[in-house]
């Protein structure tokens, strides 16, 4: 009887979770293993109406347990490290996991302690950040807190996971300001090492719009280095000039800078900027063929979002089953990744575009505009498409 190609794949995240469910789906001639420390799976993206007020955590987060089937082997462990010309890797526990081919999705990694003195503050002093798990909730009793004094949110200078998180929370404090008749006595500023609020032009247009009718004032070009939690000071230098400006403020929310997982950096499966190194548009290996990679800690160069693993997955389990076949992949990835831009609790701009930042858009109408019904879309149909599609195999 032949047997089984082994199939390994590192990490339960968005990417992983639903290459493994659509492979189990497909074909039964495969032996799948999956590699996940975590014991809880979230819905990330819906961490921004978490922060907001709108959603507790708890409606974010389901049993890992919940989406492996019985046949699929989960390993509760931690990747150490990889030997991709022997076939195997080896887990933080000593075990050494062998492999026909390998899936790479581990997600990214926050490097809270790149900012000085902000592990130290986080969740108190008015300084909250909705990429924790542990603190997303404290954003919203922060927002809650402001009656007067600037509040700040900042974008760092590296790759990020959701790209438009760092404005949508924003945009929910200044409507809660408002709402809570303190808007007048105080100040929202966008800190950003970026350049512009949004790389794509037809959006960008349309939030610096925004940004004018709700008085919201930005800096470009500053990256945050420093927080003073007691005495409530944030410090950020110019990329450019290396000017370093300080702001009191009575909130800050942090996006923290980001990378590839150190395993995945220190291995011989990374590219020079410690991304796993795969070609943009089958999302395999350079270097390794039987190796597959998609997601945060791919390098494929886009928008790290969820929606993107959405177009991503197919793409990789075409090409890893022509591998497994002896065959050759014939569908390409073109970088989609979507962005719902929510703007308050009642409107958002739908952003979907490739890796040329052309607007690559779902709806026959523009998207660009302020819109109830994509927020209902945000709100409610993108989560249930996530939990009884994406997490069930069905890209």
């Amino acid at each position: 009887m032949k047997s089984k190609k082994k199939v390994v794949i590192v990490g339960g995240g968005t990417g992983g979770l639903s290459v493994m469910r659509n492979l189990h789906r497909k074909r039964k001639d495969l032996e799948l293993t999956v590699i996940e420390p975590s014991e809880k799976h979230y819905y990330q993206p819906l961490w921004t109406l978490v922060g907001g007020g709108v959603f507790p955590l708890s409606k974010s987060e389901r049993r890992f347990n919940d989406f492996v089937p019985s046949k699929v082997n989960w390993i509760r462990d931690s990747v150490e490290s990889f030997s991709p010309d022997q076939n195997f890797l080896t887990t933080k526990s000593g075990k050494k996991i062998d492999y026909d081919f390998l899936v790479v999705a581990p997600g990214i990694q926050i490097d809270w302690d790149k900012i000085e003195g902000l592990v130290e503050t986080l969740g108190k002093n008015g300084v909250c950040s909705n990429y924790s798990k542990e603190h997303v909730e404290s954003t919203w009793e922060a927002m809650k807190a402001v009656k007067e004094g600037k509040a700040i949110f900042t974008f760092p200078s590296t790759p990020i996971k959701c790209a438009g998180a760092p404005q949508k929370v924003m945009y929910l404090a200044e409507e809660t300001f408002r709402q809570r008749g303190v808007r007048d006595r105080c100040e929202v500023k966008f800190v950003s090492a970026g350049q512009a609020i949004f790389g794509v032009q037809k959006y960008r247009d349309a939030l610096e719009k925004i940004l004018e009718r709700r008085n919201i004032r930005t800096a470009f070009k500053y990256d945050l280095f420093k927080v003073d939690g007691p005495n409530r000071i944030a410090y950020f230098r110019n990329a450019e000039s290396g000017e370093i400006l300080e702001e009191k403020f009575e909130m800050l929310h942090v996006t923290p800078p980001m990378s590839a997982p150190d395993f995945i950096k220190k291995s011989p499966l990374a590219n020079e900027a410690g991304w796993v190194n795969v070609n943009k548009y089958t999302t395999q290996h350079n270097k390794y063929p039987n190796v597959f990679s998609l997601g945060d800690a791919s390098s494929l160069p886009n928008s790290k979002t969820g929606a993107a693993i959405r177009k991503q997955g197919p793409v990789l389990v075409n090409h890893l089953l022509s591998a497994i076949d002896g065959t050759t992949g014939t569908e390409e990835y073109n970088g989609y990744a979507s962005c719902p831009l929510v703007t308050s609790r009642s409107s958002c701009i739908l952003a979907e575009f490739d890796y040329d930042g052309k607007p690559d858009e779902t709806f026959p109408f523009d998207q660009a505009k302020e819109r109830y019904s994509m927020y209902l879309l945000k709100k409610w149909i993108i989560p249930f498409m996530y939990w009884n599609a994406m997490m069930k195999g069905y890209f």
